[in-house]
């Protein structure tokens, strides 16, 4: 009997400090920063952020989404026996913030790791758990994507400082007999390593390099519209479907403009996007999760519809899944 892998449960948490865009302006003006909520809404559709309190890390935000998930799938943590988290911003060098996440949730003996694709994480964490899943090697699977990127923001660079929020979303990924997810496709080029990196490393007990976000904004924007929709296409080829076929589309929640050329490449109106930047801003790894649960919880995305989730990050890594919920 053929294995495949479907998403039995959603769920998301983003940390209680909602930050508007006119609070962060007059944030940065008292530190003689200058920018206005007009731009950043133009350029890139954010509203409102979330940031964690001092001393909340990946893994709490992580444990409050995996909770949510494991509640709306109706396991028990005990159950799960395979854990990924997408992150770039662990709690510690090491070990995981799955495993720290592992012990938060009681589970033992599940194999429990990160992915370090950035704003991609999820995407390939969540092919990871497919494949593992469809070889026989789990049945349950936990994938989350979490972050608490305001601790890497250089709040003197106005260009950056307001694209990025915290948060956490997750899945639980079951053996099922029937499809979920239909096809997977991801990529990677290190040529583009400099064009969004965070350039420090610890070393002898001191950070080296620069430890802050740094990107060239324009060079993403270029790179990120095209190669997400070489992703979607391919997964739609693999899986026999074309875009109308697609009831959502759930794209990383970076930048609306992006959004919206991907959305337009593939000939899907607006009112076919789960859209959260405006309330969420860009929260790396964790935004994709992030979306598909607030498309759950709001009624938009219903069980039997056809999902394409798309995400583009540092490294430069890329992906899309396209699934049946």
């Amino acid at each position: 009997m053929k294995i495949y892998s479907r998403i039995t449960g959603t769920g998301s948490f983003l940390p209680p400090r909602r930050l508007t865009n006119a609070e962060l302006v007059a944030e940065l003006a008292g530190q003689g920063i200058e920018t206005n909520e007009e731009w950043i809404v133009e350029r890139t559709g954010i509203r409102a952020r979330h940031f964690a309190a001092d001393g909340v890390c990946s893994s709490d935000l992580a444990l409050e989404a995996s909770r949510n998930a494991l509640q709306a799938a109706g396991v028990d943590a005990k159950e799960i026996d395979l854990i990924i988290v997408g992150t770039s911003t662990p709690d510690m060098v090491f070990p995981s913030t799955a495993c720290i996440l592992q012990g938060k949730l009681g589970n033992q003996g599940a194999p429990a790791f990160d992915v370090q694709a950035v704003c991609s994480g999820f995407i390939y964490a969540l092919t990871v758990a497919d494949a593992m899943i469809r070889s026989g090697a789990a049945k349950k699977a936990l994938v989350v994507g979490a972050e608490v990127f305001s601790r890497i923001l250089d709040f003197k660079d106005r260009t950056t400082c307001v694209l990025f929020g915290d948060g956490a979303g997750a899945v639980v990924l079951e053996a099922s007999k029937t499809p979920g997810i239909l096809a997977t496709d991801l990529h990677a080029d290190g040529k583009y390593t400099d064009i969004l990196c965070v350039p420090g490393h610890v070393s002898g007990g001191q950070v080296l390099g620069d430890p802050l976000l740094r990107m060239d904004g324009q060079a993403v924007f270029k790179l990120a519209v095209g190669v997400l929709d070489e992703a979607a296409r391919a997964v739609l080829a693999k899986a026999g479907l074309v875009a109308a076929d697609v009831d959502w589309l759930i794209p990383h929640q970076a930048n609306i403009r992006i959004m919206q050329s991907a959305a337009r490449k593939l000939k899907l109106p607006m009112d076919k996007v789960i859209v959260t930047v405006d309330q969420h801003g860009n929260t790396s790894a964790a935004s994709v999760p992030l979306a598909l649960d607030a498309g759950v919880r709001s009624g938009r995305v219903l069980p039997g519809q056809t999902l394409m989730l798309e995400a583009v990050g540092g490294g430069f890594t890329w992906g899309a899944v396209l699934l049946k919920l």
